[in-house]
């Protein structure tokens, strides 16, 4: 049991954003110890986390529904911090199978909020702080201009973002309801080291090694706005260090990329710095496939908040994070190679039959 002050209660802590905020507090300084509570599903992986300084760490596998377990855990570590990253995240699966979001994105997140009222009812830590993090799907889409502030109305597409949304008025309901410690941060589309190979970046990369298609949603028209996943562990610290209690932050890359760009950016530096044996580009594997149902054409995020009243922005420009993406998936290719082989099987989701 870590003995120390000022430890952050990371939920979710083995995913793709969470392991590397995790990275990240405990390579920034010595402020902070980590407990992690991951539930290890899926695309929850414990080699996420090899080589970090574990005696400033202590892992629990259980789920953030689980409020026996997460009474023993406030009261055996009595955390300065809960930074909640548990949920299902992926929008194909949610079209599949949308219980399993409810249950832990809407249900595990009330559970949490009451836990840490409790918590905080029996004389816990004066300065807790409670981050929720969230996403700019809660908004729906936007059309060819404009972009998301923490103003824009919730108008989610998916079971996935409808249940993002609906923790998130949790967060805030139990904010203004029991004057509980939260902030909401709203994030943009997270790329870089250990993202679960379903997503587009990893999964076009890792296909382009293998040779294989190259699996482009409708006709790739869809825009995003990119943040390197440093960057946002950047942003979240920034928000718990600064961040006023019960307000919400949007934390976005400024990097608005069409999909069919992002894919033809990934084979241009694969051809530069790992070209195909056979001499041709790997803009050949390119395969527009059926689009995703209720598919949100753009998100864009106004990121003037947090630059504002708490002097954050990306240091990274999207070439310069994809660099350091492709480069970490050559790097360390046995990390995807065991995902690939034992867990993912790139299986079509989220398609509707009629």
């Amino acid at each position: 049991m870590i003995k120390e002050n000022n430890i952050i209660l990371v939920t979710g802590g083995c995913g793709f954003i969470g392991s590397n905020f995790i990275r990240y507090v405990l390579d920034q300084s010595n402020q902070y110890n980590v407990v992690n509570l991951d539930k290890l599903t899926y695309a929850g992986n414990t080699n996420n986390l090899n080589g970090i300084d574990k005696t400033r760490y202590r892992f629990v596998k259980g789920d953030i529904c689980d409020k026996k377990l997460l009474k023993n855990i406030f009261e055996s570590e009595q955390p300065a911090v809960l930074i909640n990253f548990a949920a299902e995240s992926h929008v194909d699966r949610s079209i599949d199978g949308p219980e399993k979001f409810i249950e832990t994105n809407l249900v595990g997140t009330m559970v949490l909020l009451e836990e840490t009222r409790r918590f905080l009812d029996n004389g816990g830590n004066d300065d807790f702080r409670f981050i929720h993090v969230s996403t700019d799907e809660v908004y729906g889409s936007l059309g060819q201009n404009g972009k998301f502030t923490e103003q824009t109305a919730y108008d989610p597409s998916s079971p996935y973002s409808a249940s993002k949304a609906g923790s998130d008025h949790l967060a805030r309901a139990w904010h203004r309801t029991y004057g509980l410690p939260t902030l909401i941060t709203n994030c943009s589309n997270n790329y870089g080291p250990y993202q679960f190979p379903e997503k587009l970046i990893p999964l076009m990369v890792i296909n382009c090694l293998y040779e294989k298609p190259l699996p482009v949603y409708g006709e790739g028209m869809n825009v995003r706005d990119w943040l390197f996943v440093k960057d946002h562990c950047d942003a979240i610290t920034t928000v718990l260090g600064k961040g006023e209690v019960g307000q919400t932050y949007n934390i976005g890359g400024n990097n608005e990329v069409k999909n069919i760009q992002v894919v033809k950016m990934i084979c241009r530096i694969l051809d530069e710095i790992f070209p195909r044996s056979n001499g041709t580009s790997y803009n050949d594997l390119i395969l527009f496939v059926k689009d995703r149902p209720g598919h949100d054409l753009r998100y864009a995020i106004d990121s003037s908040k947090i630059k504002k009243d708490l002097f954050w922005r990306p240091k990274e420009t999207f070439e310069t994070g994809l660099r350091k993406t492709i480069n970490w998936y050559l790097d360390n290719r046995q990390w995807w190679e065991d995902i690939s082989n034992n867990t993912y099987k790139q299986e079509r989701l989220g398609v509707i039959s009629k």
